[in-house]
């Protein structure tokens, strides 16, 4: 047999002036130096990007994405223990988060959630009844600190939304990267919840997911790239990074019939609300 051919690295997608970034991973994509972001953030405003908000899944990389917005005034940060790892929200996590929700530049708590697909797979996971305590605390500090609530949901839908639905209300709730049913899409749509798409949504075989982008109201839809994971369509598989939302961007403004310029201006609109930004950039 012949050598398996890489796929390409991602391009950007054709410039759309004024998208945005709403969940993104820098520390992941190998920016964990202010000279290291601003390489990434560079590419991206290239292709249009104008603000993006960056994730770490555990304590360190909270630091990390905290820095990044604290050096770059296009980036806006992320800050909480992901749910396969709420084992390490002990009291110094917990008081360290408590003071990164107080940052201005932490706009959101997150990603929080629930996630029953590692749980016997991986050795580390968390089970579900420490997640369940670790996003009740998270919730707590959204609603304590007046930030967004940014949840991660793998295979939790039930659980998750029977915690949503008694737990105090967050200023904002984003389900990040969402790719559940449309069952359960309608219900976060009448909760008020804001539903991110990352590209998974571009996958040929995820017509209902394209389906819920398609029905969800302006003011309730974000894009994300959730890089370096979720590459859209043309470049599955390849490596992602917040250059290429464009092509989410454009797939989702195609089935929303909307003219590109204006999803954009809807979608900065959304995240400037959702994560309270007082100043745009």
């Amino acid at each position: 047999m012949g050598k398996k051919k890489s796929r390409p690295s991602p391009v950007p997608a054709p410039r759309l002036p004024g998208i945005v970034d709403a969940h993104t991973h820098l520390a992941s994509c190998g920016a964990r130096t202010p000279d290291e972001v601003e390489a990434i953030v560079e590419r991206a405003v290239a292709a249009g990007v104008e603000k993006l908000c960056t994730v770490g899944d555990g304590l360190a990389e909270a630091e990390l994405a905290l820095a990044a917005a604290q050096s770059n005034e296009r980036v806006f940060a992320a800050c909480a223990i992901h749910p396969t790892r709420a084992n390490e929200l002990d009291d110094a996590a917990r008081a360290r988060l408590t003071a990164m929700a107080a940052d201005p530049a932490c706009v959101a708590i997150g990603e929080t959630g629930l996630d029953t697909y590692w749980i016997g797979k991986s050795d580390t996971c968390a089970p579900l009844d420490v997640q369940e305590e670790a996003l009740r605390w998270h919730i707590d500090l959204a609603v304590a600190s007046g930030k967004a609530l940014m949840i991660h949901n793998r295979e939790a839908d039930n659980e998750l939304l029977r915690v949503l639905a008694d737990a105090p209300t967050p200023r904002t709730t984003i389900l990040h990267c969402f790719s559940s049913p449309l069952a359960v899409a309608e219900e976060a749509i009448a909760r008020g919840y804001i539903l991110s798409f990352a590209g998974n949504v571009t996958f040929r075989r995820n017509e209902e997911l394209r389906e819920i982008a398609r029905k969800t109201p302006a003011g309730q839809l974000l894009i994300e790239t959730d890089a370096p994971y979720m590459t859209p369509e043309p470049f599955r598989g390849g490596r992602n990074e917040p250059a290429i939302v464009g092509h989410t961007a454009y797939c989702l403004a195609e089935i929303r019939g909307q003219q590109p310029t204006e999803f954009a201006e809807e979608l900065m609109q959304t995240f400037d609300k959702v994560y309270g930004i007082v100043n745009p950039v």
